[in-house]
């Protein structure tokens, strides 16, 4: 494990996000035994425009206007850098050139920023960890003399529109010249393969304390009387990863299960022919400390995932939290399912995620329940970072062995 170390943590989530993330709690696993220095992404200046009414661009902007950057303590060994500058908007340049010109000066002005932070905490002999902030750190490798740089790689991100015209390109580039890459999902720790050798699959953390079933006593309201047995599922439902045909063929060929779908819908599931099936049931968003409460109840769970290319390297974490409750669980066959194919069932076809399902109804028992259980709970943000510190070990040893 990382000990005692200075790591300069930057990526595509600041630390005021309200959703969950994989580099947040990364970073607070690595700050147990190091000293860490987590990076906001600076203010951009169509974002800056855009969203002027947003408090959090405001205290940005508040920022930038007094001239000094704001360095927040988080823990005693953590700290949250506000950068006191604004990057130019670039992504809409089609030119590769020019963008690659303002992009460099766009590096420099972060760069600066996180020089002053370091030099005030007396950072030396420091890592640069970069959760997949392919464009505003592209330089900080050279800018920033890290004795190792890691980029992180956790969804394919040069799928999605936004990173597509530039990132197919800067991405590759990025990867090459990282000491080492590392990947959440052995399917991108694949696709980084053709870019740098030194390229490792570290698995997943999660935290599942709230998921133990012999915790639970209370079943919510909405889904006491629903008819057994229960098939549900848990999370956003958005069309871009789930397959609503999938869901639909389930509870139209088997009336006699109850299809339950907790979480916010977008427009194409709200417009869905689900909403016309009598046995399917919409519980809406709930808060995270009540998901576990309504998971005791499924009888099974499932992840009917769309295969994409955006979609086909996501570690599911969900499967962690559902596995954790020892359910179990039948999901779409991608490679990244398979480090759980020993404790779920996985399907290829909608026609498959009937027949799953009936077997995993058909052979649920104390036992199997208990090994699910204690496989998901092997998932921890601590066995993340330890893998990722044996990755870095493995590179530093290769090259000081030469």
């Amino acid at each position: 494990m990382l000990a005692n170390r200075d790591i300069i943590v930057v990526g595509i989530q600041a630390w005021d996000i309200e959703i969950g993330s994989n580099c947040k709690n990364i970073a607070e696993e690595f700050a147990k035994k190091n000293r860490v220095l987590y990076v906001n992404y600076p203010l951009d200046r169509i974002t800056m425009i855009k969203q002027r009414n947003s408090e959090k661009v405001k205290k940005r902007v508040r920022i930038v206007k007094s001239g000094k950057s704001e360095l927040i303590e988080i823990s005693s060994n953590l700290w949250n850098l506000y950068p006191a500058t604004v990057l130019e908007s670039i992504n809409w340049i089609r030119s590769s050139l020019i963008f690659n010109w303002v992009n460099r000066i766009n590096n420099k002005r972060f760069a600066r920023q996180i020089k002053l932070a370091i030099d005030e905490l007396g950072f030396s002999n420091y890592l640069i960890f970069n959760d997949s902030d392919m464009f505003r750190s592209f330089h900080l490798k050279e800018y920033l003399k890290p004795e190792t740089y890691i980029y992180y790689t956790r969804d394919n991100l040069i799928e999605m529109p936004y990173w597509k015209r530039h990132g197919i390109r800067v991405e590759a580039l990025h990867m090459k010249k990282a000491d080492l890459v590392v990947a959440n999902s052995t399917y991108l720790a694949s696709l980084a393969q053709k870019f740098n050798p030194n390229s490792f699959y570290v698995g997943q953390g999660c935290d599942v304390s709230l998921f133990d079933s012999h915790l639970i006593s209370t079943i919510p309201d909405d889904i006491r009387n629903i008819p057994k047995p229960v098939i549900g599922y848990i999370g956003a439902l958005l069309a871009l990863r789930l397959d609503i045909k999938v869901l639909e063929y389930i509870a139209e060929n088997r009336p006699q299960w109850s299809l339950v779908l907790v979480g916010p819908e977008d427009d194409a599931f709200k417009n869905s022919k689900l909403h016309h099936l009598s046995n399917v049931y919409f519980l809406g968003n709930k808060q995270g400390n009540e998901l576990p409460s309504y998971l005791k109840q499924f009888d099974v769970t499932i992840n009917p995932q769309v295969l994409s290319p955006v979609t086909i390297g996501n570690y599911p974490r969900k499967i962690d939290e559902y596995l954790a409750m020892g359910k179990p669980t039948v999901a779409t066959k991608t490679e990244a399912m398979s480090v759980f194919a020993n404790y779920t069932y996985l399907a290829e076809s909608r026609e498959d995620y009937i027949d799953c399902i009936e077997k995993a109804l058909q052979e649920d028992n104390t036992e199997i329940c208990l090994e699910r259980e204690k496989f998901a709970k092997e998932h921890t943000w601590e066995n993340n970072v330890l893998e990722i510190s044996r990755a870095i070990e493995k590179v530093t040893f290769s090259n000081t062995a030469i």
